[in-house]
């Protein structure tokens, strides 16, 4: 199973909006085919390997980080090719969490007579896929929030100049991340004062490029900012103030998608991932400003922060890392989990996850 996990870490950045999933066929304690899927609309990882292993599929053991699809979308159900081949048992990390499957796959094994055990290793099937398993169950992508900053909390100068706060290798970094994310989302704010492209550049091999989304509640973004002009589409996700007709006009070039806006007459998080969720976003890389990414991460959206500290002080009048209002006391702090804490170049990327509870002291 660890190998199947290891081959579904191909897929990051090509399968989008599928899964990533490995399959690794055993036969008298040998390897006879093993696979991964590698995009949407092809072959899935079962078929792939089962090719591999030609007539010796028969008797055989398949290991799957998820499990069989049992049903026809892009790709015939994968448990029938399992059956057919002849498998003898199957062993699947994770049960799948699209309505659709939910159980059928593993059930229609059993059914002709295929022996089934699930569960193995399913914690690191999910966390291969944090943002399909959310997408199912709740409808809403994954978030990711980056943050860049000295190591002093500042992420400009008081002036607005941050170019640039990390080292090269940080940058680059954070276009892999791009790369395996289903979209690049921005605030308005963001545009206005930096026309950012939210480009995939310098990563080497496969990818899909994520989509670019703007949060901008009264549709502010410039008419000619770079985002309108570019060929790879942006889209705008606004709360209906302005006409639709003049919105068409003004932002041609853009898919406008409209929400209710919230309590504060602004885009609320929660809806702006619904919308996304719909749109078969899984995974979302939020690159906004201090404001935005607060709203984001007070009002429980974030599932993980990533930030990138340079080694130099940029002083107390720099911009501050994060807007995060309303906090007065100490049981008023947003509680943060370490999952992860490494060198890029010159800099600390740190990588933690929301929790409920604060630690004391």
């Amino acid at each position: 199973m660890a190998r199947a996990l290891q081959l579904a870490e191909r897929g990051r950045w090509t399968a989008d909006p599928n899964p990533r999933v490995g399959c690794v066929l055993v036969r008298d304690e040998v390897c006879i085919g093993e696979a991964w899927h590698e995009r949407a609309g092809e072959p899935h990882a079962e078929v792939l390997a089962l090719r591999a292993a030609g007539g010796d599929a028969a008797g055989a053991t398949a290991y799957l980080t998820l499990e069989p699809c049992s049903h026809y979308g892009r790709t015939p159900p994968c448990a029938d090719a399992l059956i057919e081949a002849g498998v003898a048992r199957v062993v699947a990390a994770a049960s799948d969490p699209n309505p659709r499957v939910a159980g059928q796959g593993l059930e229609r094994l059993r059914d002709a007579g295929v022996a089934v055990a699930a569960g193995l290793m399913a914690a690191q099937s999910e966390a291969l896929n944090p943002g399909f398993f959310r997408r199912m169950r709740d409808g809403r992508p994954y978030v990711r929030a980056k943050l860049a900053a000295s190591v002093d909390g500042r992420t400009a100068m008081a002036a607005g100049e941050s170019r640039w706060i990390t080292s090269a290798a940080a940058r680059r970094d954070v276009h892999r991340w791009r790369a395996a994310s289903s979209a690049i989302v921005t605030g308005v704010d963001t545009v206005i004062a930096d026309d950012p492209a939210l480009t995939v550049r310098d990563v080497d091999g496969d990818w899909l490029a994520p989509r670019r989304v703007v949060i901008d509640t009264d549709l502010r973004t410039p008419p000619d900012a770079g985002l309108l002009a570019d060929e790879r589409g942006v889209v705008l996700i606004h709360g209906g103030t302005m006409p639709a007709r003049e919105a068409e006009r003004v932002h041609a070039g853009a898919e406008l998608w409209q929400v209710a806006p919230g309590e504060d007459g602004h885009v609320s998080p929660l809806a702006a991932l619904d919308a996304l969720g719909a749109a078969d976003i899984n995974e979302v890389w939020l690159e906004a400003g201090s404001r935005l990414t607060g709203a984001w991460l007070q009002a429980g959206w974030v599932d993980e922060l990533i930030v990138y500290l340079a080694p130099h002080l940029m002083g107390h009048d720099g911009q501050p890392l994060l807007t995060v209002p309303g906090l007065e006391a100490m049981s008023d702090r947003i509680a943060l989990r370490w999952q992860d804490v490494r060198r890029v170049g010159d800099d600390l990327r740190l990588t933690m996850t929301m929790r409920d509870d604060a630690e004391d002291g």
